[in-house]
């Protein structure tokens, strides 16, 4: 298994509210989270650090050799579960801390299968060398909107409000979180990524870069590729490939 992963401020922020990590665990299996904070400049940092240290620590200490699907399911929704009680229960009782929150994105491979979690915008994708495919649905207004008929998706990529979400973590005294499984083959690679990647590149966009480039130059040339193309926020990306 190879990870490799960035994060980045961006051409217009002031401070980097993303936060990330990943891990490699016994029998080859591998995992990550990406959290990208919301709610000022104290709050959003807060969020996304606490979420991302809360289910990195649940991970590396519920995960046991053998775990089936439902098992690592469970796994990683009782682990967005306590980072959500984590980050509520600061916001609650933090005056400067009030209303934070934070969109999270986890991914555990085991025996070639990406076990997905997520809630908020953060994005998955799976890449399989001549192609991309969004694997999370956005919880969003702006993906509603287009679900609905009321926007197209070119009109959805200028609108408004596209970075208003409708879930996060840390909200709320409970997440509901959705979950996907994706067969991997040898080579293929999961993508996890904030808005800040996803705002500023189409998936060609992507697609070029990592049919164009060395697998651990992949961040590197995703970040750069969305700042030129404006950098309007944060951008941290995470690459799992088999």
């Amino acid at each position: 298994m190879r990870i490799v992963s960035k994060t980045d401020i961006g051409k217009v922020r002031r401070s980097n509210q993303d936060s990330y990590s990943s891990g490699e665990l016994p029998g080859g299996v591998a995992w990550a989270v990406v959290c990208d904070g919301m709610g000022g400049a104290n709050g959003g940092n807060v969020a996304s650090a606490t979420a991302v240290k809360v289910i990195s620590e649940h991970i590396s200490s519920s995960y046991r050799e053998g775990m089936g699907s439902n098992s690592v399911r469970m796994m990683l929704e009782s682990a967005i579960s306590a980072a959500n009680i984590s980050v509520f229960d600061m916001a609650q009782s933090v005056d400067t801390l009030a209303g934070m929150g934070t969109t999270v994105v986890s991914v555990v491979i085991l025996d070639n299968i990406a076990h997905i979690a997520h809630a908020g915008d953060s994005r998955a994708y799976l890449i399989t060398g001549d192609s991309i495919e969004q694997i999370t649905r956005d919880h969003s207004v702006v993906q509603s909107l287009v679900e609905n008929g009321t926007l197209t998706t070119d009109e959805a990529k200028v609108y408004p409000g596209k970075n208003v979400i409708t879930r996060a973590l840390g909200v709320d005294e409970r997440i509901i979180v959705d979950y996907n499984e994706v067969p991997l083959e040898k080579h293929d690679s999961i993508l996890i990524c904030t808005d800040g990647l996803t705002n500023y590149l189409d998936n060609e966009d992507i697609l070029s870069v990592t049919k164009n480039n060395n697998f651990y130059e992949y961040p590197d040339k995703l970040i750069k590729l969305a700042n030129t193309n404006g950098g309007g926020d944060n951008i941290t990306v995470v690459i799992m490939s088999l």
